[in-house]
């Protein structure tokens, strides 16, 4: 997801793998929300957002662009504002912040990240996916001498920042964070050769396991969970 422009946001969809960001980042926060508050950064078409919203949160999305009647979730109340630089002004505090394969996007990641923990409130926590520019496919394809410009994953055109482990784990301390937990998430085989795949189901799996074992080289993304460090 991506609040940076509509040609990065169209190529964006929900994540259904067991092992994704997406499905991740949803097994993190309680099955049912009892009127939690969530904002949802970069919250496109409200795909993540609105099953947030079913399972009883209270969700709030931020997006650059608004959407004609019916094409955003009507459980999902939309903030339309520019990320790159700055948060909109808003009144309310929230339990949770989703950052879901949003802050490689944005120019100001850090001072967005400051701002951000403004808005949590007493014990609340930023859950984000973040992109590993450690991972060993990444790092083979470098090293190869090339340097692709795709249109999705860990190349994707748009991404504005590279971190591995270390960088992101700076930022965010930088940011004013400490790392609760930390996951990853495989390679989408699933992304490429189907959801129905028996073999990329297997791959992400084998994959997933690597990333326990050693996520700065296997994951693909890293899952956080972040929290004010002054509390």
């Amino acid at each position: 997801m991506s609040a940076t422009g509509t040609d990065v946001q169209l190529s964006y969809t929900f994540k259904a793998s067991p092992w994704s960001s997406h499905s991740q980042i949803l097994s993190l926060l309680p099955d049912h929300g009892e009127g939690r508050t969530v904002l949802d950064v970069g919250s496109w078409d409200g795909m993540l957002a609105a099953r947030l919203a079913e399972r009883g949160y209270v969700v709030t999305g931020l997006e650059r662009q608004s959407f004609p009647d019916g094409q955003f979730p009507d459980s999902v109340k939309l903030v339309v504002a520019d990320l790159h630089h700055e948060i909109p002004p808003i009144a309310d505090r929230f339990d949770y912040i989703v950052c879901a394969d949003v802050l490689e996007h944005l120019l100001e990641h850090s001072h967005i990240l400051k701002q951000l923990r403004i808005l949590l409130k007493p014990g609340g926590c930023v859950v984000a996916s973040l992109p590993n520019s450690g991972n060993f496919y990444f790092r083979m394809v470098v090293l190869s001498g090339n340097f692709p410009q795709d249109e999705k994953g860990l190349f994707d055109r748009t991404h504005i920042h590279f971190h591995t482990w270390a960088g992101w784990a700076r930022l965010f301390e930088n940011a004013g964070y400490t790392m609760e937990l930390v996951n990853s998430t495989p390679i989408p085989f699933s992304v490429v050769w189907g959801a129905e795949s028996w073999l990329a189901g297997r791959l992400e799996l084998l994959f997933w396991g690597f990333g326990r074992l050693w996520k700065s080289m296997f994951g693909y993304q890293f899952i956080v969970i972040a929290k004010d460090a002054n509390e």
